[in-house]
């Protein structure tokens, strides 16, 4: 049968365009580059609204089966909470953050779309993009060509599809680079928040997962390519809790990357339609991307299945929300990163106004809907 869409990448936001279109009826083609799914752990935390949203996808509840549900976050400076965040009063069915590694959130979404009847086509690129009145056609680097109605790229932040629709996507990228490495630590580490530490050394978060591991994010000004337990345990120590002392055991898995700041100048060109990291990119600062991807995707699936009986108005009111949205996240983003950052000499005094700040309920309950994804509830 003739797809009606075709999306560009088959990682967790071009999986739920997908599942969502199959919901709606809706033939799709999903093609990705990579010949497996990838194996590493990326994005680990789901936020309450994005929760909500993959919950009309049907993937929530096995999600959060799999997953660690932890209802409290918090800013501290080594033993010290600065400002306490909590999730379990906010008016919603989900109060409380979940930490999935993103590969096994892929692999929920995967199942769920070929529950739908759904799969993915690997390895397989776009190569080209070709728009008419009446459709798009993609081709592929086998030669195939496709031809449907409409082309979602979800292919990420160097994406070839949103390049060869002729999208700009403007922006900065930071002097700061990102260290990664999910760890396993013999104590002294809290398993029931995840935790932004503002020491004087850096910014540091660390988040427990399922496994019983951590993991640890630091803004370093350069990260190695793989990071080693020695490492790992100075960050810890310089950065993180001192009472417990605790030491890191090994490295599971690690990673480094910069820090990009940037959206896409448009969410939409005629038939191709943008969403995830394809159309915004930013710090990972408040574990606010693959979430603010996952919610761009479930928006989409609705607004494609509108058009496809012949009403672009909501892809339109898509390409138009989904950007506001994009750019109220990465300000967000933006924030907490130049906060963490700012001179050394400043940080003890930073510290102290957040104490304070941080005793104020309105400032945890307005924090916590802002990470949650609905700071208008």
């Amino acid at each position: 049968m003739t797809p009606e869409v075709v999306v560009v990448g088959a990682g967790p936001v071009g999986l739920a365009v997908a599942i969502g279109l199959r919901l709606h009826g809706h033939e799709v083609v999903v093609v990705d580059k990579q010949a497996e799914g990838t194996n590493a752990s990326r994005a680990c935390v789901i936020h309450p609204r994005t929760l909500e949203m993959l919950d009309e996808l049907g993937a929530t509840k096995t999600l959060v089966d799999r997953g660690l549900p932890l209802a409290d976050f918090a800013v501290r400076d080594g033993d010290r909470r600065l400002v306490p965040v909590g999730f379990g009063e906010l008016p919603t069915p989900y109060p409380f953050i979940l930490m999935i590694p993103q590969y096994q959130t892929e692999q929920v979404l995967l199942a769920r779309l070929e529950e739908l009847g759904g799969s993915v086509r690997r390895p397989s690129t776009a190569v080209g993009v070709q728009q008419s009145a009446d459709g798009v056609e993609v081709t592929l680097d086998d030669g195939e060509v496709i031809r449907a109605q409409y082309v979602v790229a979800a292919d990420g932040m160097n994406s070839v599809v949103r390049e060869l629709a002729g999208i700009r996507m403007p922006g900065n990228t930071l002097e700061l680079s990102c260290s990664l490495a999910d760890v396993r630590v013999d104590g002294g580490l809290p398993v029931d928040e995840v935790a932004l530490y503002f020491a004087p050394a850096g910014l540091l978060v660390v988040a427990p997962l399922p496994d019983g591991s951590f993991r640890l994010v630091a803004e370093v000004s350069d990260a190695p390519e793989h990071p080693d337990v020695a490492y790992a345990q100075r960050l810890l120590t310089a950065r993180g809790p001192h009472k417990g002392q605790p030491k890191v055991t090994e490295v599971v898995w690690g990673s480094r990357f910069r820090i990009h700041e940037r959206v896409a100048d448009e969410y939409r060109a005629g038939r191709v339609v943008l969403a995830g990291d394809a159309a915004h990119t930013h710090s990972p600062a408040g574990g606010q991307g693959m979430n603010l991807g996952l919610r761009d995707a479930v928006t989409l699936a609705d607004a494609l299945s509108t058009a496809l009986h012949g009403d672009e108005s909501d892809l339109d009111a898509y390409a138009v929300n989904a950007r506001a949205e994009a750019v109220r996240v990465i300000g967000l983003a933006h924030r907490l990163t130049r906060l963490a950052n700012l001179p050394k000499p400043v940080r003890p005094v930073r510290n102290a106004v957040l104490r304070l700040a941080g005793m104020m309920s309105k400032t945890q309950q307005g924090l916590a809907k802002q990470l949650a994804g609905f700071p208008e509830r």
